[in-house]
């Protein structure tokens, strides 16, 4: 019989890898940022099954919080003009 934490974390794992893939496949860096934070969150979701709660909670302060915020931050301010001629 199949446990019920290893069916979550099949779950949790086949997200996290999704998640991943659609960060480097991405062709807006917004949506970029967006499944970042979804793969660093269901890490954390990882971390939690293997009962390291302190881990997890690290991993969604410091990565799954900052990061994307830093991310998003740093296009917002440095964004250009795409195909804009210079006078």
């Amino acid at each position: 019989m199949v446990d019920g934490i290893l069916v979550v974390f099949v779950i949790v794992s086949a997200i996290e890898v999704a998640a991943s893939l659609l960060v480097v496949t991405a062709k807006k860096l917004m949506w970029a940022a967006f499944w970042l934070a979804i793969a660093l969150v269901t890490m954390a979701g990882i971390f939690i099954l293997f009962r390291s709660e302190y881990v997890a909670i690290i991993q969604i302060i410091v990565y799954a919080g900052a990061v994307p915020v830093l991310f998003l931050f740093g296009i917002m301010l440095t964004r250009t003009r795409v195909m804009e001629e210079v006078p």
